[in-house]
């Protein structure tokens, strides 16, 4: 990840070891961002996900959706 990407991240998601592990979460919970992703290949929705994980803003689970979609053009872009 470059320098200018992870402002953008910071309050989305946070890799500490001493939670999960070191697994990325959501930024103040132990919901792993993975867990989101299992949701919406599920065929579930963003509210329902939201739902189950309280602690999870709505605003952090839509800027991690619009910074890996991001990243993902810029991979294929490329």
């Amino acid at each position: 990840m470059t320098e200018e990407r992870k402002p953008s991240i910071a309050g989305v998601v946070t890799v500490d070891s001493r939670i999960m592990h070191g697994t990325p979460c959501f930024t103040g919970t132990r919901v792993p961002v993975q867990t989101l992703l299992d949701y919406i290949e599920d065929g579930d929705t963003l509210d329902n996900f939201l739902r189950d994980f309280e602690g999870v803003k709505r605003e952090q689970a839509i800027r991690f959706l619009e910074l890996a979609k991001e990243q993902l053009i810029e991979c294929f872009s490329s």
